[in-house]
């Protein structure tokens, strides 16, 4: 659909290019190269481990070039779209405005249509809303992949009570993944789809840092800035606090320290160099979120298990109480050996060291992995026996249709089990194995 006035032809009818990206922040004049991995608003810093030329250009340059085609909206239409911002129609709130859901109505050679869409409204004396305002439209304008959200437009309008700033993006009806793993009005995520929301995710972040000409650190990673579309597909949200990452020739870009607590990698709370690894920490912290389906901070739980980070530190991978940390509403329908997995990944992106965690791309890589064996066991696994077989159940240590005269059926079937078993541990590998030799000495005995 072609909706409303393209961005470049509404600048052209107003006040021309320019003069608007300049009274706006969003200037198209060259930085020179101390600023080039400076985030827009804010004095660059950068340390540099050489003094080599650099040629990368910055995301800004970028957008002046080659800037997705964004629409200009007229406050007026935004206000009428969200039913003059309805409580309502309130569907979110942040530090620096108010997300409202809305219904526009475009064009196109067929007719008119109607679409949703999420507006974001930021508040008007908010001079760091007014940096992210800048920052989104110009990182969102840039980037495009189908593990981010996609800006639809914006506004910049002077009006009587001051200057409005909106946003306007795709809507993602599912909310996001903080809502359903910690909100109990939600139905539980399921194993497999805390998997895939993740892979999502991560896929999402290894763009930013590895696909592209220049590196983009999100820097305010986090469960609820992950958003599920209609087919609980995540996008990451809310770029307001991105920054460019450092030149090729660069080790980190220092910057004041911003985003969440409890999010926020120590190396970087603690220096404010920032560099993609402090991405890799935050989704080290979401990864034990959707094992346990705890937030990473939550002051309701005793002292001890306030800290997610801290609690999960008593049940390391290894142990034999490593289930302790699984989310119990996912009832034992998982593999403990892929939780294990993940926990494994987690303390690797977690690690104190920056240079000891993995980039995105490898993070993408293992939940691939873990995604494929998870699966795997999924599947070979039955449901419980029934309780009219219960007494059928057959022992493996007593088990005589074991011995060299059983067929090869039996045998091959029996070594696929164990291997399946592998991903299975503890009590369950055992029970998981019981089951499947007394379904397979049932079809036995039946084809007899």
């Amino acid at each position: 659909m072609s909706c409303f006035f393209n961005f470049k032809d509404k600048l052209r009818l107003t006040r021309g290019p320019e003069v608007w990206r300049k009274s706006n922040g969003l200037s198209s004049e060259r930085r020179d190269k101390s600023s080039r991995s400076a985030p827009i608003g804010e004095s660059p810093r950068t340390k540099s481990s050489t003094s080599s030329a650099n040629s990368t250009r910055t995301v800004s340059e970028i957008y002046n070039e080659r800037a997705r085609n964004l629409t200009v909206f007229s406050f007026s239409k935004l206000r009428h779209a969200t039913d003059n911002f309805s409580r309502a129609l309130k569907i979110g709130e942040g530090g620096f405005g108010s997300i409202y859901r809305g219904t526009i109505t475009c064009s196109d050679g067929n007719g008119e249509g109607q679409v949703e869409v999420a507006v974001k409204v930021l508040k008007r004396d908010s001079s760091q809303g007014h940096k992210q305002w800048v920052a989104e439209i110009q990182f969102l304008g840039v980037l495009e992949h189908p593990n981010l959200v996609k800006l639809i437009g914006y506004c910049g309008e002077d009006t009587e009570r001051g200057m409005e700033r909106l946003l306007v993006y795709e809507l993602m009806p599912n909310k996001s993944l903080e809502d359903h793993l910690f909100n109990r009005a939600y139905p539980t995520l399921s194993w497999q789809a805390r998997l895939e929301i993740l892979l999502g995710a991560a896929r999402g972040l290894a763009y930013l840092h590895e696909g592209l000409e220049v590196q983009v650190i999100h820097r305010d990673f986090k469960s609820s800035n992950v958003l599920l579309d209609e087919n609980f597909k995540p996008k990451l949200s809310d770029f307001g606090l991105a920054r460019e990452g450092p030149a090729p020739d660069r080790t980190h870009v220092t910057t004041k320290v911003v985003g969440t607590h409890g999010y926020a990698a120590p190396d970087y709370v603690e220096t404010g160099h920032l560099t993609t690894k402090s991405d890799v920490w935050s989704f080290g912290v979401v990864l034990y979120e959707a094992l346990a389906g705890r937030p990473s901070l939550n002051q309701k739980l005793p002292k001890s298990e306030q800290k997610i980070l801290e609690w999960v530190k008593q049940f390391p991978a290894s142990s034999k109480k490593f289930s302790t940390i699984i989310d119990p509403r996912l009832e034992n329908q998982f593999s403990v050996g892929a939780a294990r997995e993940v926990a494994r990944l987690a303390d690797r992106c977690l690690a104190r060291r920056a240079k000891s965690r993995p980039k995105m791309s490898e993070v993408v890589e293992k939940l691939q992995e873990i995604i494929q064996a998870s699966s795997e066991v999924t599947e070979a696994e039955p449901s419980p026996p029934s309780p009219e077989r219960k007494d059928n159940t057959i022992d493996p240590e007593k088990d005589s249709n074991t011995g060299p005269g059983k067929s090869e059926s039996w045998k091959r079937r029996m070594a696929q089990l164990e291997k399946l078993a592998e991903h299975v541990e503890g009590d369950r590998a055992r029970k998981f194995m019981t089951r499947q030799r007394a379904n397979v000495q049932l079809k036995e005995h039946v084809s007899v």
